[in-house]
């Protein structure tokens, strides 16, 4: 087959898009990759919780897919919505690296080290709120833009230390610049794995992609999607969930907070791995009866 690859032009979301061109390529299919800008790309200067969320990273690529300009779509799951548009569905998601998010600081500092006072950028408010709540005495400030961009700011001195996904600092060989791996804060939901973004009943994209769908990774995705999908988060809520196997059993921890991370509400669940939705609906129930759902009409109230 022909494929057309819809993409966005950054450097880690070309990195993504040519990692599944290449493995197609592989099955000796013909791949091309189109480039196109998205909303996010463009509203650099607003936080994301303002201007729309995360979907504003998919949203002109979704709409080229159904006008059939592309044939799939690469995404970062992390960015794609819990509500599909119609006519379109996920046709696989890829084995994920390591969901975790990562310290980069200009002298090296972990986070217990930074000194008392120093700037945090980050663009999340998941990571904020962890953050206050570790480090009450640090400043945390919006940081946008792509992890070169990012860099740049840090190492101009405008921050002291920036928080990235450990997946994008791989995948652009920066790990050595890592100063902490920080495995105690509950990731975003799906971070780490990629999304490829197909057309509904497009039997021969879906069957031509199928060998990339990791299904460990596949359960994992579900359970956390369904937990966000159940508390209607999106970019202007503080949420976080991490979904794991062990033997025959599926675990996911997970949390809701508000803005200023002081009603911070987190819980786990354990469920069978066949039925990882109920299991993120059941761990969001439960904390939407303990405070949740106060916390979730406070946020959209203002």
């Amino acid at each position: 087959m022909h494929l057309r690859i819809g993409t966005r032009k950054s450097k880690l979301a070309l990195w993504q898009a040519n990692f599944v061109k290449e493995e197609l390529e592989k099955k000796g299919h013909s791949v091309e990759l189109v480039l196109i800008t998205t909303s996010g790309d463009k509203i650099l200067d607003a936080p994301l919780a303002k201007i729309g969320g995360k979907g504003l990273f998919v949203k002109e690529i979704e709409e080229a897919l159904l006008r059939k300009e592309i044939d799939l779509a690469v995404h970062s799951l992390k960015d794609v919505p819990m509500e599909l548009p119609k006519g379109l569905t996920l046709g696989a998601i890829t084995e994920r690296e390591s969901p975790f998010d990562v310290l980069i600081s200009r002298g090296g500092e972990k986070l217990e080290e930074l000194p008392e006072g120093a700037l945090v950028g980050t663009s999340s408010l998941r990571r904020q709120v962890q953050i206050r709540r570790k480090r009450p005495d640090l400043k945390v400030e919006v940081l946008r833009g792509n992890v070169d961009t990012r860099l740049r700011k840090l190492e101009e001195g405008r921050y002291h230390a920036i928080i990235l996904a450990y997946a994008g600092v791989k995948r652009m060989e920066l790990e050595g610049r890592i100063a902490q791996v920080l495995e105690d804060f509950v990731p975003a939901v799906g971070q780490g794995s990629l999304a490829i973004e197909i057309r509904e009943g497009d039997e021969d994209v879906l069957n031509t992609v199928s060998f990339l769908n990791h299904q460990e990774s596949r359960i994992r995705a579900e359970c956390e999607r369904s937990f966000l999908k159940e508390l209607q988060g999106g970019c202007q809520v503080p949420i976080g969930a991490y979904a794991w196997l062990e033997g025959d059993k599926l675990l996911i921890r997970g949390f809701l907070s508000d803005l200023e991370g002081v009603r911070f509400i987190e819980g786990c669940e354990v469920g069978k791995p066949e039925e990882p939705q109920e299991l993120g609906k059941r761990l969001a129930g439960e904390l939407l009866k303990r405070g949740g759902e106060e916390i979730l009409k406070d946020i959209y109230d203002k």
